[in-house]
């Protein structure tokens, strides 16, 4: 697995183990692997140096979607040269989010997220799953699952395709020039 990314591997580590958490989280709950495809993994810096490092360094893996701000902070896509091979099939792309300020929480690897054709068909055929709900009704509808200190999250939409619409409809907020100052 390593050798079809050592780039991607050289830079964040434990991305096997990582995604080897989220498959036996998924098996634990009757979830399958395969229940949709796993468009992206989410990678939160500890701060605004690491993010900037990072975005530099991944610039060499994959080519950027957008970088905008979404919720206070920056966010970067970027879309893998090379795909991520996993049991949830090839991942195409990487999301990094600079920490939200004021706000303490873990960096690292934190979520993947799974595209699925229905929200409440996936509640309808696995009642027994906790899945959290409370973005069911919003503007971008999902559920997630925790498990552990990670956790899986399920959409209807690729982040890729999301990411094309808001370029499309002039709904990407730049980042700041003196943002990093």
């Amino acid at each position: 697995m390593v050798t079809a990314v050592p780039a991607l591997y050289s830079v964040l580590d434990n991305i096997p183990n990582f995604l080897g958490e989220l498959e036996q989280g998924m098996l634990e709950h009757g979830l399958s692997p395969s229940i949709g495809a796993m468009d992206h993994l989410c990678y939160r810096a500890q701060d605004n140096n690491e993010y900037l490092m990072l975005r530099d360094t991944l610039a060499q893996c994959g080519d950027v979607l957008v970088e905008g701000m979404i919720g206070q902070r920056p966010i970067i896509t970027f879309k893998l040269h090379h795909p991520l091979p996993s049991a949830f099939g090839p991942i195409p792309c990487l999301e990094l989010a600079a920490p939200k300020m004021g706000k303490q929480h873990t960096h690292g690897l934190e979520h993947g997220e799974i595209v699925v054709a229905s929200l409440q068909q996936l509640l309808q055929d696995y009642p027994w799953v906790p899945f959290k709900r409370d973005a069911l009704h919003s503007e971008a509808p999902e559920l997630s699952l925790a498990l552990g200190r990670y956790q899986v999250k399920f959409h209807c939409q690729s982040l890729a395709d999301i990411i094309a619409l808001e370029i499309a409809n002039k709904q990407v907020i730049p980042v700041p020039e003196n943002y990093f100052e």
